[in-house]
């Protein structure tokens, strides 16, 4: 599975240059394989990405702006919620990867299992009593 992120080489806004190279950078630092897909000079991006974002997740105006995030064909999200996933420690659930092992979002799935488990176990035993 390869993430695509659509973004645009030459935009002229300073915020979505940076909001890109937060993106970008933090997928490198996380070794996750992407592609970076252009907007502003493949019309075909351009169209793939308008088309492929849900309709409530555009913005008023309709037109999503990069950086959008797809796992595939699949939707991830745009910024915000990169980010709010980011700070929340749940960017491989973001971007519809498994946690790679060790990685807090790992041991954090693991405590919620093995929760589960436990609240499984003791719900059997309540029920055998």
């Amino acid at each position: 599975m390869v993430i695509k992120v659509f973004l645009a080489t030459s935009s002229g806004s300073t915020a979505i240059k940076k909001k890109q190279q937060d993106v970008v950078g933090f997928l490198e630092a996380l070794k996750v394989e992407y592609a970076e897909l252009d907007i502003a000079c493949n019309e075909q991006n351009r169209m793939w990405m308008r088309q492929n974002v849900p309709e409530e997740k555009k913005p008023s105006n309709g037109i999503p702006l990069p950086p959008q995030i797809f796992n595939e064909e699949s939707y991830c999200g745009d910024y915000d919620t990169f980010f709010d996933a980011k700070e929340d420690n749940t960017v491989y659930a973001f971007l519809g990867l498994p946690p790679p092992p060790g990685s807090k979002e790992a041991q954090e799935e693991d405590e919620e299992q093995e929760e589960e488990e436990d609240t499984e176990l003791q719900e059997g035993e309540e029920e055998a009593e």
